[in-house]
């Protein structure tokens, strides 16, 4: 007749202590707590499955408590009765525990973020992987991507819609929706549940980045510019912005080996742009002469508009906008993007330039006419015509005191 086993407790598993071997109490219904010579003590259970006597481990005490282990010992016998090996079972809850971490939205975001951040620029990249480590892990991040549902996703924007930042909650959704387009096509998900959430979110509304269309109100800026008190350096920047209308970012990086003053060329290469295509500035001579004044100064550093701080980094984001806002115009009136929408309007309903040399000189991807994508040298003849002309126009309304009214539609 088998000896009878009686079930531990609690007292004497705490009691329990190293020997110079390691040695097993025995709980019955085979659990056992293997008591090591290190003092570490581990749950097992010895079971017979297809004839083989086999054993599973349950965990480690008191992470895993009496109670516990009985539970798993249980759950191990419901298995065994329904024909299925325990320890089988374990390591396959195992592997899709890891197949499930390892298609974590985070692990899927990083892998996706590593694809293609090569095509943004290096603050783009940044700033999309400051907001998913701020705003999207923290209640994202763990769960795996075949298993999150549209209302997780629209609770988590929400958050961000609460303190007042609806257009990041827009970014950050339009992120999300590509993290799972592209788990979607890694074969990690079969589809792209934000597709369910278009319209959740309340719309932005956007203003038009202030601009000065009337060329009386553009005349007295440009004057202002002339006598701006500031740096030598900020005000060549603000007497440069309105007569090339690059972006600010561009003209505040501009580099001394970019330029060719003799061939009266600006090139800008494509890691520079905001579409990642070189483009090709023509420089006017009023242009050339101001670059040609500023040289002796700069030209210690590689860009010609280096920091006050330190010749390594480039003038600030704030320091133009601050220039203009010295001179007396309001954010309302205007802003050093808003150049280039006062180009555009000018230079097609005053001057007569086509909408085509226009929108190529903005460096805009339109395809033209024969869907061919935009090029740095396209319609280069009639936007060196263009600039120049241009840079005489301001110097025309800067040196009367009546200026060419914006001509009416025909």
């Amino acid at each position: 007749m088998p000896r009878r086993i009686l079930p531990l407790s609690e007292l004497q598993i705490k009691n329990a202590k190293p020997q110079e071997k390691g040695y097993k109490l025995f709980d019955g219904g085979g659990l056992n707590l293997l008591v090591s010579p290190a003092g570490g003590k581990l749950w097992r259970l010895k079971y017979s499955f297809d004839g083989k006597v086999k054993q599973l481990s349950l965990g480690a005490y008191p992470q895993v408590t009496l109670a516990d282990a009985r539970k798993r010992r249980d759950d191990a016998k419901k298995l065994l009765a329904n024909g299925v090996d325990p320890g089988e079972f374990k390591k396959i809850q195992k592997t899709i525990k890891e197949a499930a971490a390892e298609n974590s939205f985070e692990i899927v975001a990083r892998e996706w973020h590593l694809r293609f951040s090569g095509n943004w620029s290096a603050v783009h990249s940044k700033t999309l992987m400051d907001r998913l480590e701020k705003d999207v892990f923290p209640y994202l991040g763990r769960r795996p991507v075949t298993e999150i549902t549209p209302p997780e996703i629209l609770a988590t924007v929400r958050r961000i819609e609460s303190r007042g930042a609806l257009d990041t909650a827009h970014r950050v959704l339009n992120s999300c929706s590509q993290i799972l387009r592209y788990a979607v096509a890694t074969g990690k998900v079969e589809s792209d549940c934000t597709r369910d959430l278009r319209g959740a979110l309340p719309a932005v509304k956007f203003g038009h980045r202030a601009a000065l269309t009337d060329p009386k109100q553009l005349a007295g800026l440009l004057r202002a510019t002339e006598e701006f008190q500031g740096s030598f350096a900020v005000k060549c920047a603000l007497q440069l912005l309105p007569m090339l209308f690059v972006r600010p970012g561009e003209l505040r990086g501009m580099e001394w080996e970019e330029l060719d003053l003799d061939a009266a060329e600006w090139s800008i290469p494509g890691e520079r742009m905001k579409m990642k295509q070189p483009h090709l500035v023509p420089l006017p001579s009023q242009a050339v002469a101001i670059l040609k004044d500023l040289k002796p100064l700069t030209y210690h550093s590689k860009y010609v508009f280096p920091s006050i701080r330190t010749p390594l980094r480039i003038i600030s984001e704030n320091t133009l906008n601050a220039g203009l806002r010295r001179m007396g115009f309001s954010k309302e009136e205007v802003c050093t993007h808003g150049f280039r929408a006062t180009a555009r309007t000018l230079l097609h309903e005053v001057l007569g330039f086509s909408p085509d040399a226009i929108e190529a000189q903005l460096a805009h991807a339109v395809p033209d006419r024969l869907g061919r994508a935009y090029n740095r040298t396209q319609h280069l003849t009639e936007r060196k015509k263009m600039m120049q002309t241009w840079a005489d126009y301001l110097d025309g309304l800067k040196s009367v005191a009546k200026v060419i009214p914006i001509r009416q539609a025909v």
